[in-house]
């Protein structure tokens, strides 16, 4: 799992002092703990050609969806946390080999991921590819203690026997849970110290997928019996590995470039993309369809005054009143800035257009404003509702065929709308524009 937003280069020292320090703490505590685990356990000759084994197989898996990573990484939603299949490997070492192969893989992983993800113009920065390694590192040597305790044989697969197999399926279960917790805890603390307007619903964005490093967890306690007992039995695994990242990850993080980032809404371009198809049902249906076209009031004094954080959770806010209002079938996205657009299948004449764009504008009227910002505007009083302007516009119509023709027609509303009083609901004019 890893953290953080894009940038280029170290750049760590552009990071907040706190996150500095905190960076600095964990990378050291990942260098003392590994060298402290390290002796532990003797390292011989059976345990080196494993290691070998598994390394070659994580080089594999990482060399064959490298170009998805890539993706994964550019699509990814800023801010939320990264699941990272490489555990697999690391895992399984952890299993299987003495401390300090274990904490070699995971360097080792990292090292050839970096190597072969960004050959050239990384945009993710090296302080927080290393950040990433040291938690697990960390995580690694909680885990070592709660092995060697709990295993019939540390290191070693687990038991065959029945009854000793499922009580080291049950320490490996708890191993991999406290991994996954120690990991994770390390990460949002980041994650809140680099991004203070982080909210828990982007934190906990991606959820659904620790099932997935879950998954995984469980690929590595399979990984590390096949290295101990059929190793060529491994190429299965990173065939399996492939096919989830090409399958289904890659598929996740295409859904998530659908998306605006600090909505949920559709992305402009996807919001266009389903209003043309929905127009061409309404076409050869003989149906209608409304746009809305809505813009919050006022937004460039929300975020002068109080900040972009609070201008953020006012984008939140009305996204979340917008979504309270909809249909499943109905599609809205944030078209820019602090502008949305609602696309309504099914209108059946203006009327109807025009009683669900006054729903919506009253009950986005009724947010207070001060419960984003903490402190109370200046006078007037009524500053202190969030309202939007929004104009609407129907097809057919007149002068109207296509997407295009919709959002102009709309457009040319809402900005009446504005002109007019701002806070109200206008409909697009009859005719050609």
């Amino acid at each position: 799992m890893r953290f953080g937003r894009r940038r280029s280069g170290w750049a760590l020292r552009a990071m907040p002092a706190p996150v500095q320090a905190y960076v600095v703490a964990v990378v050291s505590l990942a260098l003392v703990a590994g060298t402290a685990t390290a002796f532990t356990v003797a390292v011989d000759g059976a345990d080196v050609l494993r290691w070998g084994v598994l390394a070659a197989a994580a080089a594999v898996h990482i060399e064959l969806t490298r170009h998805v990573e890539r993706q994964r990484e550019y699509l990814r939603v800023a801010g939320a946390p990264y699941i990272d299949l490489k555990s697999v490997w690391s895992f399984a070492a952890l299993i299987v080999l003495p401390p300090a192969l274990a904490s070699a893989m995971v360097v080792w992983t990292y090292a050839f991921a970096w190597w072969r993800i960004w050959p050239s113009g990384r945009p993710v920065p090296l302080y927080r590819w290393t950040f990433s390694a040291a938690t697990v590192l960390i995580a690694t040597q909680a885990v070592v203690a709660v092995l060697a305790v709990g295993l019939h044989h540390y290191p070693g697969p687990p038991a065959a026997a029945p009854g000793p197999g499922l009580v080291d399926m049950a320490v490996l279960a708890g191993a991999g849970l406290l991994r996954w917790f120690v990991n994770t805890a390390l990460v949002y603390v980041a994650l809140v110290l680099s991004t203070p307007d982080v909210t828990a619903r982007t934190l906990f964005s991606n959820a659904g997928e620790y099932v997935l490093e879950a998954g995984a967890l469980a690929l590595g306690a399979l990984a590390a019996s096949l290295v101990a007992t059929a190793p060529v039995l491994l190429a299965a695994v990173v065939i399996v590995l492939v096919a989830l990242h090409r399958g289904l990850l890659l598929g996740q993080f295409q859904l998530q470039s659908r998306l605006d980032a600090k909505t949920a809404l559709a992305s402009p371009s996807w919001w266009s993309q389903a209003t043309g198809k929905l127009l061409a049902t309404a076409r050869a249906h003989a149906t209608g369809l409304g746009i809305l076209m809505l813009d919050i009031d006022r937004f460039k004094a929300i975020n002068d005054t109080h900040g972009h954080p609070a201008g953020d959770h006012v984008l939140r806010a009305v996204a979340d009143a917008i979504r309270g209002e909809i249909r499943h079938e109905d599609v809205a996205g944030r078209w820019g800035g602090e502008e949305f657009a609602i696309t309504i299948p099914g209108v059946a004449d203006e009327a109807t257009l025009l009683a669900i764009a006054e729903r919506i504008r009253r009950r986005i009227a009724v947010l207070d404003l001060t419960e984003f910002t903490g402190t109370a505007p200046p006078p007037p009083a009524a500053e202190a509702r969030i309202t939007v302007s929004i104009g609407a516009a129907r097809y057919p119509a007149p002068g109207v065929d296509t997407v295009d023709d919709l959002v102009r027609a709309a457009d040319a509303a809402l900005y009446r709308a504005k002109a007019t009083g701002r806070d109200r609901v206008c409909l697009a004019d009859p005719g050609p524009r």
